[in-house]
């Protein structure tokens, strides 16, 4: 009988469950997009509901294909995207309000405040990150002080909370396990990374009752089984990590200084720094990579807002493609070298900027400039973005000992090899380009002793191909400068 291990992988766009065979291969996907609500500038909200619906509908499709193979599901892993906040009534099983996704900005002021009060050293110090509307805590303060029925539920000890992983737990198992894992848990900024557990001091500072928060367990650990009225059979659920986490696992970068890059809705770089929990001097954040027997491996991080969405703003907004994978095809058309910057800021910057207030920018237009002007500019600016984290590493004394690349707009070979020319380093590239619903089977795998150790999960990693610099230094330094001009004229 063929064998499988199920992967969910809710992102801020869609929701996908994955069928992997034992050997890493992926077998059948489902998905399913998920709808962005804006009700006002710098909002950004999703259907708690709609997760819920689509995780289900992509889940049964993937059992449905597993009998047809005959084959036998033996457990299940989950991925999500992280900081995005929930909070529910465990009576009813009801949100209390949208889900507030991780680009949500309406805290700034709030984040602000705590900022004049000199707080954020000793949040820094506890969790690793930067006092920013980006992690859950703010948000969740704003739940419990804007919506009326919170107070109430919580005086009746029916609030919870949860990141997206615990709300398709607690959901799954029919509200048996309130839980999250180590990864998730580091980005709710109300957790201490070093000591690995939830920090009475900063839920004073948010004002988050105890009582609504999850159990926080290992990445790979038995998070229950799914309950049989939403599965038909029971399955365990044995791995839980946070999307970009889950990359570094898919990417096997176990050895301290190995670094990933993911291009999905955001960018994310993340280089494992092994037990070491590193500070950053130059805005980047410290988080767990993953937890596994205990055993926290840390991780350095810098954060894009804006990456595969700017594509989606060219789709869906301003209406110059109609499909994602068009853009290659025109980048490799426009030939002339032009100076046009978009500086994707819709929902502020990210590292190392962290400026929440900043809006996009687009500058060094002309006559000669066009629809595939505006096009270029947003492809480029991920990789220009890319450069200011890369910045902020060295700047930190850090240099990463190879850089793996996934996500959608990893398989864009115009944008990887500019991407390899702007950094003047070598990129490679995954065979397999969505590692991360991938890192989440291999890590409940892991837990149920299908793969042995971190090595054996290494050397199942292939690599598509590699991408050399071919810029000059000037080259290189004009577009950079022209790039940091912009990035001047967002932020004044």
């Amino acid at each position: 009988m063929k064998k499988f291990i199920v992967s969910i992988d809710q992102g801020t766009t869609s929701t996908r469950s994955i069928l992997f065979d034992i050997y890493g291969n992926q077998i059948f996907v489902s998905q399913k997009e998920i709808k962005q609500y804006f009700p006002k500038n710098g909002w950004v909200e999703h259907d708690p509901e709609e997760i819920w619906k689509k995780t289900k509908l992509t889940l049964i499709d993937v059992i449905k294909k597993s009998i047809k193979l005959k084959g036998k599901i033996l457990t299940i892993g989950i991925t999500n995207q992280r900081e995005t906040t929930l909070v529910w009534d465990k009576v009813s099983g009801k949100c209390i309000y949208n889900a507030i996704v991780w680009q949500d900005r309406r805290t700034y002021n709030f984040c602000s405040k705590l900022k004049k009060k000199g707080l954020e050293r000793i949040i820094k110090y506890k969790t690793g990150l930067l006092l920013d509307p980006y992690f859950s805590s703010s948000k969740i303060h704003w739940i419990l002080k804007n919506i009326p029925s919170a107070k109430r539920l919580i005086k009746k000890n029916r609030l919870l909370f949860g990141t997206i992983d615990t709300f398709l737990i607690w959901k799954l198992t029919k509200g048996k396990v309130h839980a999250t894992d180590a990864t998730n848990a580091s980005r709710t900024m109300l957790y201490d990374i070093k000591k690995n557990k939830w920090d009475n001091k900063l839920l004073k500072i948010f004002k988050v009752p105890y009582q609504i928060l999850p159990s926080v367990k290992n990445s790979a650990d038995n998070f229950g089984f799914t309950d049989k009225s939403v599965t038909q059979k029971s399955y365990s659920i044995t791995g839980v990590i946070g999307d970009q986490q889950a990359a570094i696992i898919g990417q096997g970068c176990f050895s301290r200084g190995s670094t990933k890059i993911t291009y999905g809705t955001g960018a994310f770089v993340i280089m494992n720094t092994g037990n070491e929990k590193i500070i950053s001097k130059n805005k980047l954040i410290t988080t767990i990579c993953y937890r596994l027997n205990n055993k926290t491996t840390y991780a350095l991080e810098g954060s894009i807002f804006i990456a595969g969405a700017g594509v989606q703003w060219l789709r869906d907004k301003i209406k110059l493609i109609k499909n994602v994978n068009e853009t290659e095809k025109i980048l490799k058309s426009k030939k002339n070298r032009e100076t046009v910057y978009i500086v994707p800021a819709f929902t502020g910057l990210g590292a190392p900027y962290w400026r929440p207030d900043a809006r996009g920018l687009i500058t060094g237009l002309t006559r000669n400039s066009d629809w595939k002007s505006l096009i270029k500019a947003t492809i480029e600016s991920v990789a220009y973005q890319t450069s200011d984290l890369f910045e902020s590493m060295t700047r930190d004394g850090l240099r990463p000992s190879s850089i793996k690349i996934d996500g959608g707009m990893a398989s864009n070979n115009w944008f990887t090899q500019f991407l390899s020319n702007i950094l003047k380093i070598k990129i490679t590239r995954s065979k397999i380009n969505e590692t991360t619903a991938l890192g989440a089977a291999y890590i409940a795998g892991y837990q149920i002793g299908i793969f042995k150790s971190l090595e054996h999960i290494k050397k199942k990693w292939k690599k598509d191909r590699d991408f050399m610099p071919k810029f000059n230094k000037s080259q290189r330094n004009k577009l950079l400068q022209g790039w940091k001009q912009a990035i001047r004229k967002t932020l004044t």
